[in-house]
């Protein structure tokens, strides 16, 4: 669990201002990885019941810019965001329910993959995202009695 003190600190490290809603949208991410925005405003207004909709989307954008977030969109999806920023990771994604949970680096060191060619950019990041069906899912469409309701 996160506390103010931290996110706080967090904030004043990237020379932006301490303010409610910041850390409503700081606490909502950190307790709800992978979030879409729809979901970060319900935990937000947990909070700050009378926040809107474009608060916390201009919140969002600002602790993007400014690397406290990341913002992550996996083909067919909204954008979603989490709080693991700083490092290479990379995402497993459900084909059938969308839940996404966290990958880290296979091989090596950041950008994880060297590119065949890099046709002459200086590669520092690489985004993957694995796609598959969740144990939930899986033993789902395995379950004899479920593939027969389907």
């Amino acid at each position: 669990m996160v506390v103010d003190a931290d996110l706080h600190q967090l904030l004043r490290a990237v020379a932006l201002r301490v303010t409610r809603p910041r850390v409503a949208v700081l606490h909502a991410v950190h307790a709800h990885p992978h979030a879409d925005t729809d979901t970060i405003i319900r935990a937000t207004r947990r909070e700050l019941p009378d926040v809107s909709h474009q608060a916390v989307y201009d919140v969002l954008r600002a602790l993007t810019d400014a690397r406290l977030l990341r913002r992550i969109q996996p083909a067919g999806s909204v954008a979603r965001y989490e709080a693991r920023v700083g490092d290479n990771h990379h995402h497993v994604v459900c084909r059938s329910c969308g839940a996404i949970e966290d990958v880290d680096c296979a091989v090596g060191e950041a950008p994880c993959l060297d590119p065949s060619d890099r046709h002459g950019f200086s590669v520092d990041e690489a985004e993957i995202v694995y796609w598959g069906l969740c144990p939930t899912c899986s033993a789902a469409t395995s379950d004899p009695a479920t593939a027969r309701k389907g």
